[in-house]
């Protein structure tokens, strides 16, 4: 068999391979989409936004009044002796007394020292902090959907580099026999070939196990039935474009952890904003319009009944709390300076990670080009190979190694592809900017 009947072979092989293993294709933007619309931490981190959102109103700053009604009703079964001025004494047994008192009351704190407006941007800050959780969960999420994902289009690569190798070692082992039959080769070279077929066999075996964790543990992401079956896309594209200047630049505007705390920083700030209100006084006004009315069997007024407007306002200043102002001053100054150390150590860390990351990423292209160039030259080899192992000029081991030598170039440059994605993947997480 000459070497284009043999990749005509190899080629007509992997079109039944593919045929006999249609399975419904999963796009890593479906992937994407599935993994936003069902995660639980997303939902978990939407649910907190939500709550935040609701609790950003003035009247959970303390600014709008609080406005009750009121009802109170005192009744009383007593036995009464009275004596009067003019020395007559009256008693009466199981005498009723009765008090109904009802109204409507407004109070309002109208001046607190500006804690009530810094309370209010407070909630505004916990509202930006929640959505930059959520950002940061959704990053998070969409970053291993794309790890495992491209991941499985590795291991499928994988299966189909080893699906191929076990094409070319059945063709040597055929070939083989052939020759052992005419007398031309060894019964040793048989039970070789065969025993290197079996290895390919085992090794294919391994990596379809392999290839099944990894969707089953994409489903687990994924958050849907773990024995839903599917297929990923082929190929694994690399941005060659990223710039290092340009990613750093990103991730100090928006990686979501970085924001995080800078907000921090402005609670901070607000809080502190809060402790100094404290210093100034306090304003109150109240009103409100009561009806009362009382009963009595003895006394002076049996019956007697008002209603009307009330009206007022109260104002306290704290004087001397035992120096725990000056202290809680200090101590949320302490707490912003910080909220400002941690800005700083998170940009420091940042920019290190960006420039590791990048650094790998450069490293990671720079294998693709060699494995490229690798696989081109080892597989010339393996032609070259086949073509003197047909006539006898090489040994089967020889050959063998010229196929192995092929399968682990194109093994290589797929994780070499693989990694590099992880490093672009890596990149876009630090620079809060993965796509979703």
């Amino acid at each position: 068999m000459n070497t284009k009947l043999f990749l005509k072979s190899l080629l007509l092989f992997f079109f039944c391979f593919a045929i006999g293993n249609a399975q419904e294709l999963l796009t890593l933007e479906n992937a994407v989409k599935i993994a936003l619309e069902n995660n639980y931490e997303i939902k978990i981190a939407d649910n907190n936004l939500k709550i935040d959102k609701t609790n950003v109103a003035i009247g959970n700053a303390g600014m709008l009044p609080s406005i009750s009604a009121v009802a109170t009703d005192n009744n009383s079964i007593q036995n009464t002796s009275q004596t009067r001025l003019d020395g007559n004494t009256v008693e009466l047994e199981n005498a009723k007394n009765n008090s109904l008192s009802y109204g409507v009351a407004l109070d309002w704190t109208i001046f607190d020292g500006m804690k009530m407006f810094a309370k209010y941007e407070q909630l505004k800050e916990l509202q930006k902090m929640s959505d930059a959780q959520l950002k940061m969960t959704i990053i998070n999420k969409i970053s291993s959907v794309n790890s495992v994902y491209f991941d499985l289009i590795q291991e499928q690569q994988k299966l189909s580099d080893l699906d191929s190798t076990i094409v070319i070692s059945q063709k040597r082992l055929e070939f083989t026999k052939n020759r052992y039959t005419i007398g031309k080769s060894s019964k040793l070279d048989v039970l070789n070939a065969q025993v290197d077929l079996n290895t390919d066999l085992g090794n294919l075996l391994k990596e379809k196990q392999t290839y099944a964790n990894a969707k089953t543990l994409l489903n687990q992401i994924l958050a849907r039935d773990l024995n839903t079956d599917f297929k990923v896309s082929e190929g694994i594209n690399v941005d060659r474009k990223l710039k290092l200047v340009e990613l750093i630049t990103l991730a100090e505007n928006q990686n979501p952890e970085l924001v995080m705390q800078i907000i921090n920083k402005k609670v901070s700030e607000l809080y502190l904003k809060q402790i100094k209100g404290e210093r100034y006084p306090i304003i109150r006004v109240n009103t409100g319009y009561n009806f009362n009315e009382s009963k009595s069997s003895l006394g002076f007024t049996t019956q007697s009944s008002s209603n009307g407007l009330n009206y007022g306002f109260t104002a306290s200043l704290n004087l001397f709390d035992g120096d725990a102002q000056n202290r809680n001053e200090k101590i949320a100054k302490m707490q912003v300076d910080n909220s400002q150390l941690l800005i700083d150590q998170q940009l420091i860390q940042l920019r290190s990670n960006l420039t590791v990351a990048f650094q790998v990423y450069l490293t990671n292209l720079d294998l693709i080009d060699l494995e490229v160039n690798n696989t081109a030259i080892s597989k010339q080899n393996l032609e070259i190979t086949a073509e003197k192992f047909k006539i006898g000029t090489i040994t089967s081991v020889e050959f063998r190694a010229a196929q192995l030598n092929y399968i682990n170039s194109r093994i290589r440059l797929s994780s070499a592809q693989f990694q590099a994605k992880l490093s672009e993947i890596t990149l876009r997480e630090l620079a809060g900017n993965l796509n979703f």
